[in-house]
């Protein structure tokens, strides 16, 4: 080995020895920094009987319904954590002890699927002046965090003894990681959800538009996939043929009558007896237009398989019976507006799902 090859080896190992080495002393310095927020310290006030009061231990989370959004859109890095507002969340803020990863919530991860309503996670990071969504392996260093429930959706209001789990749980966390907590009245927020149900209820509409054969004749799927797929839809994995956005939201659908869902493999020997044009009107931007949109693919749906447009109740729709169900819609839209939920927004999604 000559003089040369000799330095070389020398530098390249005095490289290596000199990049393991800083990195043992970063991860050193880092264990000796957070290590201590993730151990259980016994003498916490929040749980000591010799300390104040609980009602003096916690603050109480300002519920003003007239606010719709707890995170401004200025303060806010995604848009899942500005859905998550007072009205429509039992939103419980922890602001910890010291700066710590998603980790710290490790009891809350494992059990987040137990609440029968979806939870939400938003982090005020090191620095930061936006909030973002936290994930459980997420090494961000946060030191404040926002546990949410929601409070409704399609299945209904969230039930008062899962309010009072999901508080207990968070109420535990905070013990142990010795975090400052504020946590609203259950009581209260089970009195939100059940309005919040009822409200939903009220404008919750699927509007269907059916199409039949006069001579109760056998419609072939095959015939019927060709026909609206000449109006744009899409045959879907859920067996619906879908009309969709640019964005790929699907703004109406049309299902098989009898519910058997139409797919690619049986499409040549499969039959129906009627179909069904259908439009989620919460669900979908601007219902009304939409609306308008469906009863044109409907009729020219009609016109190429020689079909009826029928009710319910199997009586042809004239143009005052769809002027009916379009006035329907647009009160829809008006309540929904009114309480500041556009249809077919990221909120409207969220509640009806």
């Amino acid at each position: 080995m000559s003089d040369l090859q000799a330095a070389l080896l020398a530098i390249g190992l005095g490289v290596i020895v000199i990049v393991y080495g800083a990195g043992w002393w970063q991860q050193r310095q880092y264990h000796r920094k957070f290590g201590e927020a993730f151990k259980v310290n016994a003498g916490d006030a929040l749980y000591d009987a010799h300390q104040a009061p609980v009602e003096h231990v916690f603050n109480a989370l300002a519920e003003d319904l007239a606010v719709t959004e707890t995170f401004t859109s200025s303060s806010v890095l995604d848009e899942s954590c500005g859905l998550v507002n007072n009205r429509s969340d039992f939103i419980i803020e922890l602001t910890l002890s010291e700066p710590s990863p998603a980790a710290t919530l490790q009891v809350f991860w494992s059990r987040r699927f137990d609440f029968g309503k979806p939870v939400q996670v938003c982090g005020l990071g090191i620095n930061s002046a936006v909030w973002e969504r936290v994930i459980a392996d997420s090494a961000t260093l946060y030191v404040k965090l926002r546990l949410s429930l929601q409070l409704a959706d399609r299945s209904g209001a969230v039930n008062l003894t899962k309010l009072a789990d999901f508080r207990d749980l968070v109420l535990g966390i905070a013990h142990d990681i010795q975090a400052e907590i504020s946590v609203p009245d259950v009581a209260d927020a089970h009195q939100r959800a059940v309005e919040l149900d009822a409200w939903c209820a009220a404008v919750d509409q699927m509007v269907g538009i059916n199409l039949l054969a006069s001579t109760g004749r056998s419609l072939r799927a095959s015939n019927i996939v060709e026909a609206a797929s000449l109006q744009g839809m899409q045959l879907e994995s859920d067996g619906a043929l879908h009309a969709f956005n640019v964005t790929g939201q699907s703004l109406f659908h049309l299902i098989n009558q009898d519910s058997s869902p139409f797919q690619h493999h049986t499409l040549a020997q499969a039959t129906s007896s009627g179909l069904t044009l259908l439009l989620d009107v919460p669900r979908v931007a601007n219902p009304v237009q939409q609306f308008a949109a469906m009863c044109a693919v409907a009729k020219n749906l009609a016109h190429d398989l020689q079909l009826n447009l029928v009710d319910d109740q199997r009586v042809v729709l004239s143009a005052s019976g769809l002027e009916r169900i379009r006035a329907q819609i647009a009160a829809v839209e008006a309540k929904m507006l009114a309480q500041h939920i556009e249809p077919g927004s990221a909120q409207a999604r969220r509640l009806f799902s």
